[in-house]
């Protein structure tokens, strides 16, 4: 490779100066020159030799041609180079090692027996893959050894995790008998929505009953003589109301971005983050990723930051009452199953005291309230003779 430089020259007469290096016999591949300045490029080692001109011209570096150009960008980007070349090393690394072993199976407690024998037989997580042979080997050993569990089982490499399908052999087990209950409701509520199946249903939309109602009731009636006990079954929803105490300061704060930036190192492991630079002022602007792959769970970036400061200031109009409805929903929306509902919510009241303010919300929500009394041990004939 031809080592050659671009060098700009800077002074009063730069066609002397051009003069000067010819009478030196310095080879000249570029030119170009302006009253005040010449660019040209030149061998390297002629560069050392104009530099030792005694002059006033100013003569400034531009560019580099050839294996000192290589050598300057190594010099320059070492660290980026060095980030990225430990990047890669650490990528194949990692590639090599599992992170999770998901077992694909709905039964809680087979998932747990599975997961164990295959920890037993040196398939972990956080340990280097296994070969195929191995893994076929693990299938055989946990099949012999679960032979009464399992009818079948596939053991599937995705990335960094294996995949873990399993068909567990079919049983004939005998339902568990529902004993006679009557479906009650664990809440005061106003009943919204009755499905019932079995037993006799006491009770009637918009109806407002009180906790430890009875609203299906599994003694069955001929006319007013109790005949028989079943399971009352179904599914009764009411409107149930709660009351929710959020604490908010009394003043928010706001982030305002400064114009100064600030650098720092990221780190994503599987879902978690961390910032080796934590501080509160600085907001994450740009990553540059040095480590990101599709076949580990880590992340491994160059980040740059906006710097910021907080500013706290009052709240306007109704947007303490907003985030109070909010905070309050989302409290409740944690207790509530797939098919409930919140139906309406209100601010009650709201009190400050010590910087912060105390806000009571209102929540009208769509909701289960069956709960359920075991009657086995009521006897008809008691009952009939209560009646007569």
């Amino acid at each position: 490779m031809i080592n050659r430089v671009k060098l700009k020259i800077t002074g009063k007469n730069p066609n002397y100066f051009l003069s000067e290096l010819i009478k030196r016999n310095i080879n000249i591949y570029y030119l170009e020159k302006d009253y005040k300045s010449l660019t040209i490029i030149v061998d390297y080692s002629s560069f050392i030799e104009i530099e030792n001109i005694k002059t006033t011209y100013e003569i400034k570096l531009i560019n580099l041609y050839g294996l000192n150009k290589v050598k300057y960008l190594v010099k320059r980007y070492s660290l980026l180079l060095s980030l990225l070349m430990i990047g890669i090393l650490l990528n194949i690394f990692l590639s090599n090692i599992i992170f999770n072993i998901e077992i694909s199976h709905p039964n809680k407690e087979i998932r747990k027996v599975v997961l164990k024998d295959l920890e037993d037989l040196g398939l972990k997580k956080y340990h280097f893959k296994r070969s195929y042979k191995k893994i076929r080997k693990i299938k055989e050993e946990l099949l012999k050894k679960e032979k009464d569990l399992i009818e079948w089982i596939e053991i599937d490499e995705e990335g960094t995790k294996y995949i873990v399908r399993l068909e567990e052999k079919k049983i004939n087990k005998k339902k568990s008998k529902c004993p006679p209950r009557n479906i009650i409701s664990k809440k005061n509520a106003l009943v919204l929505n009755i499905k019932a199946e079995t037993g006799e249903i006491k009770v009637k939309k918009n109806d407002y009953v009180e906790s430890g109602e009875v609203l299906v009731s599994g003694i069955i009636y001929n006319k007013e003589d109790a005949v028989s006990k079943v399971c009352a079954k179904g599914k009764i929803y009411g409107e149930v109301w709660y009351k929710v105490n959020v604490i908010l300061p009394e003043k928010k704060e706001i982030v305002k971005k400064l114009n100064k930036n600030s650098y720092g190192i990221s780190l994503k492991y599987l879902n978690k983050n961390y910032n080796f630079k934590k501080r509160k002022q600085l907001i994450k602007k740009t990553s540059y990723n040095i480590i990101d792959s599709n076949f580990i769970p880590v992340k491994f970036s160059f980040v740059k930051y906006c710097k910021s400061k907080i500013i706290k200031t009052k709240y306007k109009g109704n947007e303490i009452d907003t985030l109070a409805l909010q905070v309050a929903e989302k409290e409740i929306l944690k207790k509530l199953k797939k098919e409930e509902k919140i139906l309406g919510k209100k601010v009650l009241k709201k009190r400050i005291k010590n910087s912060k303010i105390d806000i009571e919300v209102f929540i009208r929500v769509y909701e289960n309230i069956n709960s359920y009394q075991d009657i086995s041990n009521i006897k008809l004939d008691d009952l009939n003779k209560k009646e007569e």
